[in-house]
């Protein structure tokens, strides 16, 4: 009988020929189980995606109770459901009073998809912006935008009107004209390997599409969710978008999503046409649930107010000698090495020892830190007493 790791290589679709191809069994709280109960401690979170813990009993006892009473019913926005307008209102309730209307959809990339289209109907304008080594997904509309060529270059042609800027540059914003229907921008850049931006650059973004009628959108899909400190990262820019991207960390494990906006403007895709965007699956209730209970763990166990704390001990403890620089914007780490094969070395030599980390799309000699927001200051000592000596 062929094994599972066979099965895995002969029949899954690959993503590279080198896959990490750990066999996971079960995961609780920041650990994976592998094959002979090998326990690993998780450090990036199926990227940016368990911040509260794998398995949270509150969205595991959620999902539990949803499924028994029903699962998928109609397509998206036919059908009254308890878990989607609650869901909803949750959010609504993190957020000012602009970003009052929810479109659920099934991922980050589907958000992307669904803020463009927005966008460009609502403004009546063609021209998208995004930044350099930007990362907004792979779907196609996502992917025309993604701020690097070597990602891309193999499916073109994409999609025309497409312009990038340097992120946290504020010379690059008087591209920003009266035929760019959006920018869209990630508060902090993930797979360029964490890069902040400056309070001011961001401010200066925001007065520039007020000025010229540009759509701002923000995209937090794998920096919001209590990741940076706050529930979302735009709270400590002082700037409101126009649209906001929401994924990975909603979900508490489910897949789930969302594009939020102004009642005015998501009205866009409701006529001409009828039916402007749709989805099957979007807002799947048992999702939709999960949500909902990773909203209320990460309120009631006030999980933003120690992510800081957490972070400065990750700086603290964690002394490798190949260390050049260790950027973050809270639990959303990057740690510089010389190189891709110094850093490969020790994410390999660390996960024979029980650590589980990774490197950035775009930035790949910088090692990416982002556990579940539950880590323990012991957990995160331990972590980095191991990696030190990798």
């Amino acid at each position: 009988m062929l094994t599972n790791r066979q099965l895995f290589l002969d029949h899954l679709a690959q993503t590279s020929d080198s896959p990490l191809a750990l066999q996971i069994e079960r995961a609780s709280g920041v650990y994976m189980y592998g094959e002979n109960d090998k326990r690993y401690l998780d450090l990036i979170s199926g990227i940016g995606v368990s911040n509260i813990g794998h398995c949270h009993p509150k969205v595991v006892q959620a999902i539990h109770e949803q499924s028994s009473k029903y699962m998928h019913l109609m397509v998206y926005g036919e059908f009254i459901q308890t878990p989607q307008v609650k869901l909803a209102a949750q959010l609504v309730e993190t957020l000012s009073p602009n970003l009052d209307a929810v479109y659920l959809v099934n991922s980050g990339s589907e958000a992307t998809e669904g803020a463009l289209k927005l966008a460009k109907r609502y403004t009546g304008r063609r021209e998208i912006i995004s930044c350099k080594n930007a990362y907004h997904g792979s779907s196609h509309g996502a992917l025309s935008i993604m701020g690097n060529e070597f990602f891309k270059q193999a499916f073109r042609p994409l999609l025309p009107g497409i312009k990038h800027i340097e992120y946290n540059n504020p010379e690059d914003l008087s591209l920003i004209t009266e035929q760019t229907a959006a920018v869209i921008v990630e508060t902090i850049q993930g797979e360029a390997g964490i890069r902040v931006a400056d309070k001011s650059y961001m401010q200066a973004l925001r007065q520039r599409c007020n000025y010229t009628g540009t759509l701002l959108i923000l995209d937090e899909i794998q920096c919001g969710f209590g990741r940076t400190g706050s529930f979302w990262a735009f709270e400590q820019y002082g700037i409101i978008p126009d649209i906001l991207l929401t994924a990975k960390g909603m979900g508490g494990g489910m897949p789930i999503g969302a594009f939020i906006s102004s009642k005015e403007i998501m009205s866009a895709l409701s006529h001409n046409p009828v039916l402007g965007h749709i989805t099957t699956f979007g807002g799947h209730p048992v999702s939709c649930v999960a949500a909902s209970a990773c909203i209320e763990v990460i309120q009631e166990e006030k999980l933003t107010e120690h992510v800081i704390r957490k972070a400065d001990l990750f700086k603290k403890h964690f002394k490798h000698p190949g260390i050049k620089e260790i950027r973050n914007a809270g639990l959303m780490m990057a740690v510089e090495f010389e190189s891709y094969p110094v850093l490969k070395k020790i994410i390999d030599h660390a996960i024979t020892k029980g650590i589980l980390t990774d490197w950035f799309l775009f930035c790949d000699n910088s090692m990416r830190i982002a556990p579940p927001l539950i880590i323990s200051d012991e957990e995160i000592i331990e972590a980095c007493a191991i990696l030190s000596g990798c």
